[in-house]
């Protein structure tokens, strides 16, 4: 229903929703006693276009009582360019509210790598097409470990989609990467139960 959503229109509110209540959700988990760093939504091409994005997360911000360094949006290269020139100019009000901006499937796109030394990005997502297949598959993990150098030499943090097994995990620890997400630590819980898994506030995603 995404596509149908993006193309009508609705993403727009649909997405509105749910940082509203990612927000909220976190929150609540600061205030029952979490050290959690930030909570990470995916902002949809649609809403990144929106004129109005700026204005409408300092209201979901205000609304909720969550400060704005908690909050990061994780943008797809797509998305950021098909803003085209206007991408810089969005990218840096997002900025300057405060909240940290993260590169979505990062490698999947057919951009120019010029714009990560323009644009205020904090952190480099690698696509889990690129996991999936590390260590058995050689191309793949040449690539992820360029990724992860050329993140660190430009002072973005990276992390790495889809980790499911050890030997993953192995490789991209020796490679650098700062973080990583996948079944391996957790598959997805209700939020009552974030509080149960071990190592959270700990940096349990750091790799």
């Amino acid at each position: 229903f995404i596509p149908v959503a993006e193309d009508t229109g609705l993403i727009i509110p649909l997405g509105e929703w749910v940082l509203r209540n990612a927000c909220r959700q976190m929150k609540e988990w600061l205030s029952g006693g979490l050290d959690l760093k930030y909570v990470a939504v995916n902002l949809s091409p649609r809403q990144f276009q929106d004129p109005a994005l700026a204005d409408k997360i300092t209201t979901i911000l205000a609304v909720t009582g969550l400060p704005a360094h908690y909050l990061e949006l994780e943008i797809t290269e797509g998305a950021i360019m098909q803003q085209g020139r206007d991408a810089l100019g969005s990218l840096n009000k997002l900025k300057d509210l405060g909240i940290r901006l993260a590169i979505d499937d990062f490698g999947t796109g057919h951009s120019s790598l010029a714009y990560l030394t323009r644009f205020p990005i904090d952190k480099l997502k690698i696509d889990r097409n690129f996991v999936r297949d590390i260590p058995a598959d050689r191309p793949s993990t040449e690539i992820v470990s360029t990724i992860i150098a050329m993140g660190r030499n430009l002072n973005l943090t990276v992390l790495a989609e889809g980790i499911e097994s050890e030997m993953q995990l192995e490789v991209l620890r020796k490679a650098g990467c700062d973080f990583g997400q996948g079944y391996l630590f957790s598959r997805p819980i209700p939020a009552n139960e974030v509080s149960a898994l071990e190592g959270v506030g700990k940096g349990s995603g750091d790799l």
